[in-house]
């Protein structure tokens, strides 16, 4: 994946993913402890916690991004994505009773803590709060955070990880930002539609990933993944 190919799909992954991310967060940025600060202080107040969480996902990235360079060849970073892709189709058609079983794991007692941190930080009135509540909002469970992490881990280095992870935020910064502002237009009757089409994302992204590892030449949709390789014609002998 050449840069212009990470910017795009990155931030188009966080544009597109944004509105997921209103109806599931949306609730937090709605709750940050701000007081009855003026809208200058309240935008940047918007801006601290959103690079905090931002942060999350840069560092998360650098840390998936490092795995997949260790693990993971060109010769079968194809392979991975369309096994990536395959597997978040399988779990959606999966019955609900089944999905609920996958969900109980040892990580809950780790999201009780998270969310028990989180709470603390809302009833903390001051910019550090602000921007702890999204850092550790980064670290919440959600299906388009998997599947950016996924992208990360197929994008072949750290330093793209990263890359990935970063721009990925900024795609969602715009929506997220205006939650801050105008989230109490958000009734709990649209959050529950935006929750409703999260099935809708995670398909169209599990389809990107999909294609994007079917190495079929198409810039920016499925690039083909260079594979550097000694040929026989270029030894020379003397």
């Amino acid at each position: 994946m050449n840069f212009e190919q990470l910017i795009s799909m990155a931030f188009a992954m966080g544009l597109v993913g944004s509105f997921h991310c209103l109806g599931m967060c949306g609730p937090i940025a709605m709750a940050l402890p701000m007081g009855n600060r003026n809208n200058s202080n309240r935008l940047f107040g918007g801006v601290i916690y959103n690079s905090g969480r931002i942060l999350t996902y840069s560092m998360l990235g650098l840390i998936l991004g490092f795995a997949g360079d260790f693990l993971i060849s060109p010769k079968i970073q194809g392979t991975v994505s369309i096994v990536f892709g395959s597997i978040i189709v399988f779990y959606l058609v999966l019955p609900s009773n089944t999905k609920r079983i996958l969900k109980i794991s040892p990580s809950q007692n780790l999201l009780v803590r998270l969310r028990k941190q989180l709470a603390k930080f809302l009833y903390i009135q001051n910019n550090s709060s602000l921007f702890g509540i999204g850092m550790l909002n980064g670290l919440l469970p959600c299906g388009m955070i998997y599947l950016a992490l996924a992208s990360s881990f197929l994008a072949g280095s750290p330093l793209k990880g990263s890359l990935f992870m970063l721009l990925f935020g900024l795609g969602t910064f715009p929506t997220m930002l205006g939650a801050v502002f105008f989230g109490s237009f958000l009734n709990q009757h649209i959050r529950s539609k935006l929750r409703r089409l999260v099935p809708v994302f995670l398909f169209f992204m599990a389809a990107l990933l999909i294609i994007r590892g079917m190495n079929l030449g198409i810039p920016y949709l499925s690039p083909s993944i260079p594979v550097t390789a000694a040929h026989p014609d270029a030894i020379t002998c003397h």
